[in-house]
């Protein structure tokens, strides 16, 4: 902080805006995260999604669940076009099938800001290497390819495994905004979260040391957990 005559004032930075995401492909060990594209990604993903048994998955989305392929598809083919939402199909890499989904949004290129959500994650992904897999790479994209200074996470504040994931993630909570949406026709608290630049080196290191093939056996089981090498982040 830097004081303005007698007031206080946040530290000078360069004003130049970040650029905006785009429809890149990130590529991991275990999945690789590509443009969504209702054709090549929307069956899969529909297939894995839908039924009773997956009732579940839905219930802190803005969207879904869906009666059959058509009205999913009706809803997904919108959504493949926007660009805040960006919006991007995780595939798994052993067998090349779309396995859920998640968005960059709420995109600010000035401030160097975003988001992640829309966030689905499939019974064949969640659990599984990939899962987290795929949160590193778009963080690694959001700071070191972007250059953004703030990414953040925001759940429905009753969406308890969402809080545990940002937490697990390396975002810090950073409150809570009562009564501010209405989805679905009720109420939603949102939980914010967020993770800074400055806290992203430390991230990216218990990241990669979870990662690393060494730190799980031949059964694929991890041997120290990702909670158990991250840091606290910043508040």
């Amino acid at each position: 902080m830097t004081s303005n005559g007698t007031l206080p004032v946040g530290i000078e930075l360069d004003p130049t805006p970040g650029p905006r995401p785009g429809r890149v492909t990130l590529a991991g060990r275990f999945v690789t995260i590509v443009p969504f594209d209702l054709a090549a990604h929307g069956r899969d993903i529909y297939e894995a999604s839908s039924g009773p048994e997956n009732e579940g998955l839905w219930p802190y989305l803005w969207q879904g669940p869906f009666a059959d392929y058509e009205s999913f598809a009706a809803y997904y083919a919108e959504a493949a076009k926007k660009d805040d939402p960006l919006l991007f199909a995780i595939l798994d890499r052993a067998t090349g099938r779309a396995v859920g989904h998640a968005a960059l949004m709420r995109i600010v290129p000035n401030d160097r800001v975003v988001e992640v959500g829309n966030i689905l994650y499939t019974p064949p992904l969640q659990r599984t290497i990939g899962a987290t897999e795929a949160m590193y790479l778009l963080a690694r994209h959001v700071f070191d390819d972007l250059g953004y200074r703030r990414y953040e996470w925001k759940c429905n504040d009753l969406n308890a495994p969402s809080r545990r994931a940002a937490r697990r993630y390396g975002f810090a909570y950073e409150g809570t905004f009562r009564q501010h949406m209405i989805v679905k026709g009720r109420n939603r608290d949102t939980a914010w979260f967020a993770m800074l630049d400055s806290d992203w080196p430390r991230v990216k290191a218990a990241f990669e040391v979870w990662l690393d093939p060494a730190n799980f056996d031949a059964e694929g089981r991890q041997k120290s957990s990702l909670d158990a090498s991250l840091p606290e982040a910043s508040t």
